[in-house]
């Protein structure tokens, strides 16, 4: 009986030091702090444009004639300096914006922000671009608020590259 008295508190003393460690990092979470990624905001400023009636400009894109046409006047892939503005320039033909007198609206999407409206056939000036790759989505939108559609016409997406 001596022997199994022992046996049993060796057991529960072997038990008791195993559990009880001195490491005083056994419930210690590492934490590092790390700064959310630079917001861009961009200042928005509309300017006079000239009003050059809307002509397809890819031969290889559907179009019909006489319905409302939207043309992005910004080349795709363009590179501009930080600092740099960038003009949303558009045409447009067989179709008035609200704020002319008409139905349509026109939005735009830059980097899948925000949707900003455009309701004046008028410039938009973009400016307080951080350095990287961007897109700019416009859209001609009918007095129901759904995207016009002309053939593959009136959805435009442009890319474009700020670098410092």
């Amino acid at each position: 009986m001596l022997k199994i008295r022992k046996a049993l508190l060796m057991t529960v003393l072997c038990s008791l030091v195993a559990c009880s460690g001195n490491n005083d990092n056994r419930n210690t979470t590492a934490t590092t702090v790390v700064p959310p990624p630079a917001r861009q905001v961009l200042r928005v400023e509309t300017r006079p444009s000239a009003k050059t009636a809307a002509r397809p400009d890819d031969p290889k894109l559907k179009v019909e004639e006489g319905k409302p046409l939207l043309i992005l006047n910004l080349p795709n892939g363009k590179t501009f300096r930080e600092g740099e503005e960038v003009a949303i320039d558009f045409s447009l033909a067989n179709a008035k914006l609200k704020g002319d007198g008409g139905e349509y609206r026109v939005r735009y999407i830059v980097d899948d922000e925000e949707l900003q409206w455009i309701d004046r056939w008028e410039q938009v000036v973009l400016s307080g671009w951080l350095p990287g790759k961007h897109t700019i989505r416009l859209e001609l939108v009918d007095p129901d608020g759904w995207p016009y559609r002309n053939g593959d016409y009136n959805i435009i997406t442009r890319e474009l590259t700020v670098v410092k």
